[in-house]
């Protein structure tokens, strides 16, 4: 599909997604065509074309792609009102329609906890590697926004209800482990998000968070990171932002790189 220079097409957004150079997303469907299939691209956070400008303030200086169901009138005026106010702003070709016929993921809104962005999760403190895999993936492909609390692991529940968080990767809860499952499979697999990186990150993960490094051998790896960084922070925020990098570079290692090797001496031709 060619597209025009104010169009991205939906291979060119997913390789964005999941990164920090990721556009906000924001989704203008009508609710008509969002009743018809209740999904969101991975991040996207939806707004109503008339109520586009109020969004200004958080938008200055950030790439911004607008999305509607086929790429036309409704993502094409939204956009355009942004560029008149000096935000980088696209379309994505297509619109949901074309990502939808590409195979690319979408996240099931029923999924989501409410609020949709800006949501608060709940989980134990001093995290080591579920409890920083899991915010990753839910910031980088769910809600940019979220934020996170670390309390005591007696606290969770409580703490849960009385701030209106969701509890995540503590027994008894939906979002954690099941069987063999650590929790951020249980997230990918319920937003949506089984992409062969992701899916090839998550093997790691799980090896490392369930002591089975014989599941993949870069569990190691992740297992000494997340043991070094719980202990050079104290504060569990910081060491979240910490490692924000961290699974950023893992994650494109599972995208790009995860059958390339290094020797020593260098090959030479």
């Amino acid at each position: 599909m060619a597209t025009a220079y104010s169009e991205i097409s939906p291979t060119q957004l997913m390789r964005l997604i999941g990164t920090p150079e990721a556009p906000v997303l924001i989704d203008v469907l009508s609710d008509d065509d969002f009743t018809l299939d209740p999904r969101l691209i991975p991040s996207a956070r939806r707004h109503h074309p008339d109520q586009i400008l109020h969004l200004l303030p958080e938008l200055a200086g950030r790439r911004v792609v607008v999305i509607c169901q086929k790429g036309k009138k409704l993502s094409h005026g939204a956009a355009a009102l942004l560029r008149n106010h000096g935000i980088a702003a696209e379309v994505l070709a297509g619109g949901n329609w074309a990502w939808r016929d590409a195979g690319l993921p979408l996240v099931p809104v029923a999924s989501l906890p409410q609020p949709h962005s800006g949501g608060l999760w709940v989980t134990r403190h001093r995290p080591k590697i579920d409890r920083i895999a899991c915010p990753w993936l839910i910031r980088r492909f769910v809600d940019p926004k979220a934020q996170f609390l670390f309390v005591p692991p007696a606290e969770v529940t409580a703490v849960a209800e009385k701030f209106n968080a969701t509890p995540f990767d503590i027994e008894n809860t939906f979002w954690s482990h099941r069987g063999p499952s650590c929790s951020f499979d249980v997230m990918m697999t319920e937003f949506g998000l089984t992409t062969p990186a992701l899916s090839r990150l998550a093997a790691v993960i799980r090896a490392a968070d369930t002591n089975k490094p014989e599941l993949a051998p870069q569990a190691a790896g992740l297992l000494a990171l997340s043991v070094g960084l719980s202990r050079q922070y104290k504060n569990d925020i910081d060491q979240l932002e910490a490692a924000m990098p961290l699974y950023d570079a893992f994650y494109r290692w599972a995208r790009d790189a995860h059958d390339e090797g290094h020797d020593w001496p260098a090959v030479k031709n």
